[in-house]
């Protein structure tokens, strides 16, 4: 089932059910860095609706929900001349999404902005979280490890300049079009950076730029990507990941970390 609760009281009338009947479930943003079973998900998909996406501005915070989209809330930045969240215009997922897995590109994470985020646990109950309270690291929060839906994100920033906001917004929205490849649906970077390498140019290192299986492909442009080429199957992707990771152990000695997220089972 797919399940779309359009505010606070439904998301908790939607967990306390799950919770009640031991329902498994998963809480889905745009779903940017997952990857889908072919036989799909034993259980509930909750997704936040159209009442999680406003955004507002005060002073140097901006206040916003969970299922607002991350370019949304930099354009809104950019408009009230607030600096700190370029970094995110780019990427495609949702607030919530961006705070369970401290995304981040070209320098910047969510960790740097963050003050404050709303919760809700598995009974119900509201749960308020300090930014230090969060636990992030690479890729990483208490998210993945407390059964907590973020229901809200309050992020502080610092006045800037719209020319220069707008600039480097360009500037890193003209870098993602040269280095990645945009053209082709795929499930973001595959890899988490290894550390002291970069899990692409290891791939690349290891002759597998333009590999596929099926109809998934390692990109030519960027080799930390694996794109889907022709009707790629989640199964087709998998084993391209864990092709990968195997020659990259074998040549290297370094083990790759999938970024993307597994959902369902290929069983």
């Amino acid at each position: 089932m797919f399940c779309t609760p359009e505010s606070v009281e439904q998301v908790r009338d939607t967990l306390r059910f799950l919770t009640k009947e031991q329902i498994p479930f998963f809480v889905l943003g745009k779903g940017s860095n997952l990857l889908v079973s072919d036989r799909g998900f034993d259980g509930v998909v909750v997704h936040l609706g159209k009442g999680f996406d406003q955004i507002r501005v005060d002073g140097n915070r901006v206040i916003a929900r969970a299922g607002a989209g991350l370019a949304a809330i930099a354009r809104r930045c950019l408009e009230e001349g607030l600096t700190g969240f370029e970094f995110a215009a780019g990427i495609p997922g949702s607030l919530g999404g961006a705070v369970v897995m401290n995304a981040g590109a070209y320098g910047g994470q969510m960790a740097d902005v963050i003050k404050q985020v709303t919760a809700m646990d598995e009974a119900g109950e509201l749960v308020s979280l300090s930014g230090e309270a969060l636990e992030f690291g690479y890729r990483d929060s208490i998210f993945k490890r407390r059964k907590l839906i973020v229901l809200e994100v309050t992020m502080e920033l610092a006045p800037g300049d719209r020319d220069q906001i707008a600039g480097t917004m360009q500037t890193l929205a003209t870098l993602r079009r040269e280095k990645q490849p945009l053209e082709y649906p795929s499930a973001g970077s595959t890899f988490k950076r290894p550390e002291g390498y970069f899990a692409g140019k290891l791939v690349m290192d290891a002759g597998l730029r333009g590999y596929r299986i099926g109809g998934a492909r390692i990109s030519e442009k960027h080799c930390g990507f694996i794109v889907n080429e022709n009707h790629a199957t989640a199964r087709d992707v998998r084993e391209l990941i864990e092709y990968a990771r195997k020659e990259v152990l074998r040549q290297f000695g370094v083990e790759l970390e999938p970024e993307v997220l597994f959902l369902g089972s290929d069983e």
